[in-house]
């Protein structure tokens, strides 16, 4: 359980917790039965621009001069230490974002695995040599390009991933030499304190990173105009992604925002590893993943086949308590959300689809559900459900199914199902996602490769080489040689 000393929590700025007489005070709940599992202190606009101060003075008279391996040790001492305090961590993940005790585990686990990436990718940033005699003129010239850190990072962060997606942000940040100020969701600060702790305690500079907390309509705005910040760093919804990169100007702006991942079964596919992986890819967290399979497109030969091979898996899965080792299925971040997820159904439903299984909701936990005869154009189809919501839809050619994926605002990640290697890659070349999996969920995902998504789904990439690609410039050098 959440220890003492971390159960009120507030916003660190330049190494030091914030208290002050303006400060409002949260309760941090349980999705699971509603209690109080902690509180936070909200941090103010004065609170914010001081963090952005001090991360700008950092930068500039610290972090920017710290040296590669430095940089790389502390990384791979969080890493070590979070390591050591996984089952620390992984309850305060189940009480505060409801997130079961396996899955908050296995988040722990990738959180390690990104720390030692951008620990290793610390010692890789190079530049390169300009051939100058190239060009007319270029005789006796040297020129070459190296990489500087660009600054102040701003990192707002989600609820549904509150540990690994933050270190998305802050770890390639800080190998690449930059200093970060981080805005956690509301309804899950407690990890993100837990963490600047960790960053602290392995030796990173003070004020290097600075944690507020916060409402977004009191202090999101200057985390993104105050001219000292270089870079914004977002996951979370459309909406809020769009304004923001109104907000920010000319700053760089990486976006991660909504999807409703479509997955393409041929009757040439593995059926039954489908089927196996698509019930975990629709409903791990409860759907609350944005790479959560939402449309599964099953060619009409073995349509049936799948149908009933999927239902009885997802018939199996235990919903309850997040805490207890055999559930499956947890609750929804809140009764609001949940209610939306079943309103969402009940529509589908008066409009001809049909519950194949699941559908009921009580409180917070709704169960895994299956729709069958939905439309294109219905919200659990065409939206992003962020709920343990999937449809399964018939499809007959290569070309149809394609355009049925594509028919989407959305393009963050698929997955294919083939045996046939040339109708994998010309699905996958035909997908407008940001990536394809072939014989793989849409919802897997490693931490190196380039992430990202295309049209609504937002802008940039991540995955610590390529994140830390967009947290640096590259600057030329010129000697004129005597």
């Amino acid at each position: 359980m959440i220890n003492l000393d971390i159960k009120h929590v507030s916003s660190i700025i330049d190494g030091e917790e914030v208290f002050h007489s303006a400060m409002k005070t949260m309760d941090v709940t349980s999705p699971f039965n509603g209690e109080v599992v902690g509180k936070a202190n909200l941090a103010t606009r004065e609170d914010a621009k001081r963090a952005i101060e001090t991360a700008y003075r950092v930068f500039h008279k610290t972090m920017k001069k710290l040296p590669a391996y430095r940089r790389s040790d502390i990384l791979r001492k969080v890493g070590d230490l979070l390591e050591e305090r996984t089952e620390q961590f992984a309850q305060v993940l189940v009480l505060e974002a409801g997130k079961p005790i396996r899955d908050s585990r296995g988040e722990i686990g990738r959180a390690v695995q990104v720390l030692r990436f951008a620990a290793d990718e610390a010692k890789k940033i190079e530049g390169e040599l300009v051939p100058m005699d190239a060009a007319i003129g270029g005789e006796n010239r040297i020129g070459m390009v190296r990489r500087y850190p660009i600054g102040v990072i701003s990192a707002i962060t989600p609820f549904n991933f509150p540990l690994n997606l933050a270190l998305h942000k802050l770890a390639p940040a800080f190998a690449a030499g930059n200093t970060v100020v981080l805005k956690p969701a509301g309804k899950t600060p407690l990890s993100s304190y837990m963490l600047v702790k960790l960053f602290e305690e392995a030796g990173l500079p003070k004020g290097a990173l600075n944690l507020v907390i916060g409402n977004g309509s009191e202090i999101g705005d200057v985390l993104v105009t105050d001219h000292r910040i270089s870079k914004v760093t977002f996951t979370g919804s459309p909406s809020v992604g769009i304004k923001l990169r109104q907000q920010a100007g000319l700053k760089k702006v990486t976006l991660e925002l909504g999807s409703n991942s479509p997955n393409i079964i041929f009757n040439d596919g593995d059926i039954n590893a489908a089927a196996t992986g698509l019930v975990r890819g629709a409903f791990a967290y409860s759907g609350q993943v944005c790479i959560s399979a939402q449309r599964i497109y099953v060619q009409r030969e073995v349509y049936h086949t799948f149908l009933d091979k999927y239902v009885s898996l997802v018939e199996k899965l235990i919903l309850g308590n997040p805490m207890e080792e055999t559930t499956d299925v947890g609750p929804m971040i809140s009764e609001q959300e949940a209610i939306r997820a079943h309103e969402w159904v009940n529509e589908a439903v008066k409009g001809g689809a049909e519950i194949a299984t699941g559908g009921n909701r009580k409180g917070t936990l709704f169960q895994p559900t299956v729709l069958i005869n939905v439309t294109a154009d219905m919200k659990v189809v065409c939206e992003e459900t962020f709920a343990p919501i999937v449809s399964i839809i018939p499809f007959d050619t290569e070309e149809e199914v394609i355009a049925m994926a594509n028919d989407s605002v959305f393009g963050l990640q698929a997955g294919v199902f083939t045996s046939d290697i040339n109708r994998a890659m010309g699905v996958a070349e035909g997908l407008e996602t940001g990536g394809v999996w072939i014989n793989e969920t849409s919802t897997y995902r490693q931490d190196n490769y380039p992430y990202g998504g295309v049209k609504l789904s937002g802008v940039g990439k991540e995955g610590v080489k390529y994140a830390m690609e967009d947290m640096t410039e590259i600057k030329f050098i010129g000697i004129k040689l005597g």
